[in-house]
């Protein structure tokens, strides 16, 4: 798999299992890094991911450093941070090559990513547009829309 969602000690189960849902409907792998804010045998994790756990590609991580270590391994990955302070739009990226991988990074849902990491990879901070009436978008809807314009870009590969 070529497009990855990874989340950064999530706290909220009802997120995470959103995303689970969306993993398993477009073929993304998902990373969870811990320590997560629920239980994997959560009722509503299991609830808002339905029966589609047993398509979810996912993969856990003992740490930041140890999930940033994996992708360092690998000869063509590419970790873009999802950031309300990034500078850039999201849609400013080229997510076409399906031989990539491509990781996108969300922080925590109520403080985001730590400051410092982020602060080193700015140029990897990327933003989706909003108003400044909100703090944040909810996590699952940011995952959704940026893991859609990379899927957009490679034509929805395998999706019907």
């Amino acid at each position: 798999m070529s497009l990855h969602i990874a989340l950064y000690q999530p706290q909220i189960p009802a997120n995470t299992g959103n995303i689970a849902r969306t993993c398993a409907g477009t073929h993304t792998s998902l990373h969870l890094i811990h320590p997560l804010g629920f239980s994997t045998d959560d009722k509503m994790l299991k609830r808002a991911g339905l029966d589609y756990w047993p398509h979810v590609d996912i993969h856990y991580h003992d740490s930041l450093e140890a999930f940033i270590s994996m992708t360092e391994t690998q000869t063509n990955a590419q970790v873009y941070l999802i950031e309300t302070y990034g500078t850039r739009n999201y849609t400013q990226f080229d997510y076409s090559d399906r031989n990539q991988q491509i990781y996108f990074l969300f922080g925590r849902e109520t403080t985001g990513l730590p400051q410092a990491f982020a602060q080193a990879r700015a140029e990897q901070c990327l933003r989706i547009p909003q108003s400044e009436h909100i703090r944040s978008l909810n996590l699952s809807n940011a995952a959704a829309i940026v893991l859609y314009e990379a899927l957009r870009q490679q034509a929805f590969p395998s999706l019907a």
